[in-house]
């Protein structure tokens, strides 16, 4: 038996269901027409190049540019995961981002342009839908 490292991404099980359910509620407003904005999951934000990596990315396929990006994190990666969001949404010209802390429930946002936005933090004005009710869904 060959000792070889193990290789592998941080990616727990709760985390990638939130990817999951979100991502899913997002594809049902986009398949029936209700949002103009495609989900994609773990997809690299500049598709020309290798470039970070967000877990959510709401795409304009009109423009090919991406107006929302979406990072879940949890309460030790929180801090850094909003970096991450605030650098990504000036660099890469995306007009809203988030971080959702699904071990405390709570939502952080970022607008270009603005800065951090405290009140209604899961509100995505770029599509009209409040992001925790769509994780939040029955469905």
């Amino acid at each position: 038996m060959l000792d070889l490292p193990i290789m592998g991404v941080n990616a727990p099980r709760e985390h990638q269901r939130v990817i999951t359910r979100l991502s899913g509620e997002l594809y049902y407003l986009y398949k029936t027409g209700m949002i103009p904005f495609e989900p994609f999951s773990e997809t690299m934000i500049d598709d020309g190049k290798t470039s970070p990596t967000p877990d959510i990315i709401l795409l304009d396929n009109e423009t090919d540019k991406n107006v929302v990006i979406v990072e879940i994190t949890t309460t030790i990666g929180e801090k850094n995961d909003f970096e991450k969001v605030k650098d990504l949404v000036e660099r890469y010209d995306v007009k809203e981002g988030f971080t959702y802390n699904y071990k405390k429930g709570t939502w952080r946002k970022y607008r270009r342009g603005t800065g951090e936005v405290k009140d209604d933090a899961s509100y995505c004005d770029v599509i009209g839908y409040d992001l925790n009710a769509l994780l939040k869904s029955p469905f």
